[in-house]
């Protein structure tokens, strides 16, 4: 059986004074996540804190003092912080420069023990009790991801999250669900709404680059396969029975440590996704790979489709949707004004300038945008234009229009 994610985003319609308990919740959430956040990027004894269990026993009991929460709300903050600071933590790995994470978009995540969802309301734990929210449902929602995933009896909800549209005035709730297909493959069609997208570009020297700036280097892949097709040969040409005992033996050790750098990966993309509040990570599509990337063998296919679907696995506990988008042009367009020109990828290297405006930069990172670009403005014609679709970047996030918003206070 088949586990089909999908993420509705509704607007609600709130009962008088919940604006205030909603605020308030959101306060109080920000402030767990923000205490635990600087408390994980210190520690108690100098050293970054990675572990939910060890940031939980250490902060818990304040928190909840603190705070009108639910011990559920309480916990839910700790660990989005402890996976924010992980992230961070890579980064510093990477020699890359960071600051500790800090939470400031008005949101609350929710799981089924703090509420309950129903066909067209659910019920929010707050700072004042639990409340009931109603859903504003299309008139005819037929066709509508409404109708096909949350009037459906066949999904179930398992999350959501809370937030607030300050331009607008407007409470938004972003609801996870779930479904076993009966035929065991997923549907090709994907209604769900995302808010935030995460872009990866898939490369062999660079095996995954993200629209946030974040790469992971395929030359251990690539140096570490060298090596194995090296001693394979060699046994090869021995014949003996010995021989291929050892290759056998040799080509499950690869792909053990293969698995292993995937699974961090992977990991490291779920985090990324989740520190930057995005509902979706969008990759290039898989098909025919080989085909688009000069000097990609077997192997590089095997491990892109592991990749991908090692985080498509990860992310059911973030009710974050995976997908694959056409990677058409993706490479030769400027992220930045958009021109699509061949010139702007010279001798194909590892470097992106484009001929009309100048922007230079990583083609890798260049790519990423693109594919998370494709994303967002594939959803927004879907959909008719709304909610907001937005690219993840290092520093905020860029809209279908071009607009950039920071996340820099």
């Amino acid at each position: 059986m088949a586990e089909l994610r999908r993420t509705v985003i509704t607007k609600l319609d709130l009962p008088e004074g919940a604006d205030e308990s909603l605020s308030g919740t959101i306060d109080q959430f920000k402030h767990c996540t923000n205490t635990a956040s600087e408390w994980c990027w210190h520690g108690d004894d100098g050293y970054h804190v990675t572990s939910k269990a060890k940031a939980e026993r250490a902060l818990y009991a304040d928190l909840k003092a603190d705070t009108d929460l639910t011990a559920n709300l309480v916990q839910k903050g700790i660990r989005r912080a402890v996976e924010a600071v992980k992230s961070g933590v890579e980064r510093l790995k990477d020699g890359e420069r960071t600051s500790r994470p800090t939470f400031r978009k008005p949101s609350v995540v929710y799981d089924k023990r703090s509420a309950t969802f129903n066909e067209h309301h659910a019920t929010l734990s707050t700072v004042d009790g639990r409340i009931r929210v109603d859903y504003v449902l299309p008139g005819d929602p037929e066709g509508t991801p409404h109708g096909r995933y949350l009037l459906n009896d066949d999904y179930e909800p398992r999350m959501a999250t809370l937030q607030y549209d300050a331009d607008a005035d407007e409470w938004f709730l972003h609801i996870s669900l779930r479904n076993y297909d009966g035929d065991g493959e997923p549907e090709s069609d994907s209604s769900t709404e995302h808010t935030t997208v995460l872009g990866v570009d898939l490369g062999i020297d660079t095996i995954a680059a993200t629209s946030t700036g974040k790469m992971w280097s395929g030359g251990y892949l690539n140096h570490r396969r060298e090596q194995y097709e090296q001693v394979r040969g060699s046994l090869q040409q021995r014949g003996t029975q010995s021989a291929h005992r050892t290759i056998e033996s040799i080509g499950k050790r690869e792909t053990r440590w293969a698995d292993d750098y995937l699974h961090c990966i992977s990991k490291a993309l779920v985090q990324e996704a989740d520190a930057y509040d995005c509902d979706a990570i969008a990759f290039e599509e898989l098909t025919h790979i080989r085909d688009r990337m000069p000097g990609a063998k077997k192997f590089h296919a095997w491990a892109f489709r592991r990749l991908y679907e090692y985080t498509e696995y990860k992310t059911e506990e973030y009710g974050i949707d995976v997908v694959q988008i056409n990677p058409a042009y993706t490479s030769q367009r400027c992220s930045k004004c958009g021109t699509t020109l061949e010139k702007n990828r010279p001798n194909g290297d590892h470097r992106f300038e484009c001929q009309k405006c100048g922007y230079a930069v990583h083609a890798d990172y260049n790519a990423s945008k693109n594919i998370a670009m494709k994303h967002v403005r594939r959803r927004q014609k879907s959909i008719g234009g709304r909610p907001r679709v937005n690219v993840a970047l290092k520093s905020g996030t860029l809209n279908a229009n071009g607009r950039y918003s920071s996340t820099v206070a």
